[in-house]
């Protein structure tokens, strides 16, 4: 049997040019969701085919094609899922803005205003997302160089965030001061900065874990932290607090806290730091329930959204609404009326898909977004180093975070945060840091299922020998 030039056996090989021929087969079946509800749209509004879907088709399947062949050169062992669901969700979702654009050109058809269309800058940002997805699998070629940058990670975490405090540069947008405008263009910089800020935590815990995994007193069965060690997550809670207080920004407060708790326990194993952090949430939420009134209205919306319809906010209302007249199959693309929610495209996109495509839709998008927390946890689980297991685990930990907050607050189950939908929602600044935790994950997984050299069957290097002479005594 040959072998590789690991020294493996030659059918691993074979193995893995399988993996990339299924992931091809995967994409094909992404790219008919993509395009076949592009042209759905299409026929639902208009009763036609859109006529430049070949034009648009033709450009989706580019970049798809570019994604494919981009991890089959550069990580030909990584995981043949995530990719394909990614193309799915990403294709849906510019489907699904389409059909919101559609409505707005209608409603303002002989009004003289011009509408507000995302489909087309939504369409750039995934193609300024894929190159750096291409991008960060070709000059990274090993995801342990990141754990060099662990304290520069934190500290531009903390500046990233920080930014749209700055006086010209940062922005107020609907209560939330969370945006950056540069020019003519505007970011959310803290998308970037839950990425570095995974990358920081991961280098810490992996040095510190040890000293944080001791326990101190026991409590209701559950062993405390000591007291020492408590300071990590007390500057995590401030940081929390502080966006959650001084930019209104529930929805990153929460991720960046949930985010830090959830690996801060997987490192260490105690459950009393769970117990320790949830006291410190409970203790945040209250206070700015209190304190913060841009949260209060929240909560108040939240435990009554038909009765703050007059005096607060109608989008949560209004999503129910359409998510209920969709009922199990939905009423079809283009045949509901999703635009009637405010910020449809962006915040309640899966208010759209649950009026148009059901009940049955939005559990097929959920499914996907399980399988995505799925494959970077068992990326996780087969990497060989610790520092990859803890940045896999925080990756796959923010789709969770994020997928549940967001659908969490679309069906009125927690309180509205604010924040996208993964690959799903309108927003730039989202949709690029989302390929690039994609491609992080990918090249883990890659250096995961990576065959380890056999050195047994290298050819023996040649040995100098050293003759002993024994003189002859006379």
């Amino acid at each position: 049997m040959g072998r590789t030039p690991t020294g493996q056996p030659g059918f691993l090989g074979f193995v893995h040019r399988r993996r990339r021929g299924a992931e091809l087969f995967l994409l094909i079946l992404a790219l008919a969701v993509g395009i076949g509800g592009y042209a759905a749209v299409g026929i639902g509004v208009d009763g036609a085919v859109p006529t430049n879907i070949v034009g648009y088709g033709g450009w989706l399947a580019v970049l798809i094609v570019a994604c494919h062949v981009a991890v089959r050169i550069a990580a030909p062992y990584a995981d043949p899922v995530l990719l394909p669901v990614v193309a799915a969700l990403n294709g849906l979702g510019l489907a699904v803005i389409r059909r919101l654009d559609l409505a707005q050109i209608d409603q303002a058809a002989g009004t003289g205003k011009a509408p507000h269309v995302f489909a087309n800058d939504q369409l750039v940002w995934m193609t300024i997302g894929v190159s750096l997805f291409i991008g960060t699998l070709v000059v990274l070629r090993d995801h342990r160089v990141l754990q060099r940058y662990t304290y520069t990670s934190g500290l531009a975490a903390i500046v990233l965030l920080l930014l749209p405090m700055f006086p010209f540069i940062g922005r107020e947008v609907n209560g939330s001061r969370i945006w950056v405008h540069i020019g003519p263009m505007s970011i959310q910089p803290g998308e970037v900065a839950k990425v570095l800020l995974v990358v920081a935590v991961a280098g810490y815990l992996v040095v510190h874990r040890d000293a944080l995994a001791l326990a101190g007193r026991r409590f209701l069965f559950i062993d405390l932290p000591r007291g020492r060690d408590l300071g990590p997550i007390l500057a995590m809670w401030l940081i929390g607090m502080g966006i959650l207080v001084f930019q209104r920004d529930l929805g990153t407060s929460l991720l960046c806290f949930g985010l830090f708790l959830t690996m801060l326990y997987v490192a260490t194993e105690r459950p009393g730091w769970l117990f320790v952090g949830g006291l410190l949430f409970v203790a945040g939420a209250v206070g700015a329930y209190f304190v913060e009134s841009h949260v209060h209205a929240r909560v108040v919306t939240w435990l009554d959204p038909f009765g703050a319809w007059e005096t607060g906010s109608q989008q949560v209302g209004n999503s129910l609404f359409g998510m209920s007249w969709g009922g199990l199959l939905g009423r079809g693309l283009g045949d509901g009326q999703p635009w009637r929610t405010s910020y449809a495209e962006s915040d309640f996109i899966m208010s759209a898909i649950g009026e148009e495509l059901g009940l049955t839709g939005v559990m097929a998008v959920l499914l996907m977004y399980g399988l995505i927390v799925e494959r970077g946890l068992r990326a996780a689980l087969v990497c060989r180093d610790g520092f990859g297991k803890l940045v896999a685990t925080g990756l796959a930990v923010i789709f969770a975070l994020q997928v549940f907050v967001v659908v969490g607050g679309v069906t009125d189950l927690i309180p509205l945060t604010g924040l996208t939908t993964p690959f799903l929602s309108y927003g730039g600044s989202s949709l690029v840091a989302n390929w690039v935790i994609i491609a992080l994950v990918l090249r883990i997984s890659d250096q995961a299922r990576r065959p380890v050299p056999d050195l047994s069957f290298e050819e023996p290097a040649e040995v100098e020998t050293t003759q002993i002479v024994k003189a002859v005594r006379p």
